[in-house]
């Protein structure tokens, strides 16, 4: 099954096709940009179709990561996956960035658990646990960095992730959190079918609130 990935959830936009039979990547492109993918995330899409001779119509299945990450980057991704998958026919899963962390670092580094902590700012870490197998432990949680040292206190284990050097004393994070875009193929084709539809995953909710107290009055029509 051909794979098509997608990743618009944080500094990077990036596409994937993925050989799930063969196990290869056969087109990847990814764009470092911080913000604008809304604008990019088209062409890198046919850019990564052309790289792989492949055409939108040999895609079995879409896979995009859902977050943590950027509001609005989560938005745009999920957002053409779902829509890809409804003109295609095929089926969508969402792939977190959590996961997808772990999986690379797994790949690289077997056999010991892994815990995946992100930079939230605020004094504040997205946090998850893995087994040594890539089966999460915990649930994805955000938490006050003093919370995140009390969960990880007697973890006997790896921990990566922006977070990791705040967790350790450090004054800042290490930075953006970046992983090749073909993980989240490979573990998109691993998914089981029948999934429910990729959604964005918000551990934190939106900066900007209602206001109140400022409603304009409603004057009659005359």
């Amino acid at each position: 099954m051909i794979i098509l990935a997608i990743d618009t959830s944080g500094v990077d936009c990036s596409a994937c096709l993925y050989d799930s039979e063969k196990g290869v990547a056969l087109g990847q492109v990814t764009q470092n940009i911080g913000k604008g993918h809304a604008e990019l995330l088209m062409g890198i899409i046919d850019d990564a179709l052309s790289q792989s001779s492949l055409a939108l119509g040999d895609v079995g299945r879409i896979a995009v990561t859902i977050g943590p990450g950027s509001f609005t980057g989560i938005r745009v991704g999920v957002a053409a996956a779902r829509g890809f998958a409804l003109s295609l026919g095929v089926e969508a899963v969402g792939v977190t960035t959590l996961e997808t962390l772990a999986e690379q670092h797994l790949r690289d580094n077997p056999g010991q658990a892994v815990a995946v902590a992100l930079d939230a700012k605020r004094q504040e870490s997205y946090v998850q646990l893995f087994a040594a197998s890539g089966t999460p432990s915990t649930d994805a949680a955000l938490v006050s960095l003093d919370e995140a040292r009390s969960m990880l206190v007697n973890f006997d284990g790896t921990i990566i992730g922006s977070a990791a050097p705040l967790l350790a004393g450090g004054d800042a994070g290490s930075g953006p959190d970046r992983f090749p875009i073909d993980i989240v193929a490979r573990i998109g084709a691993q998914k089981p079918r029948g999934m429910p539809k990729p959604a964005p995953l918000y551990l934190r909710g939106p900066d900007a609130k209602i206001q109140s107290g400022f409603a304009l009055e409603r004057r009659p029509v005359a």
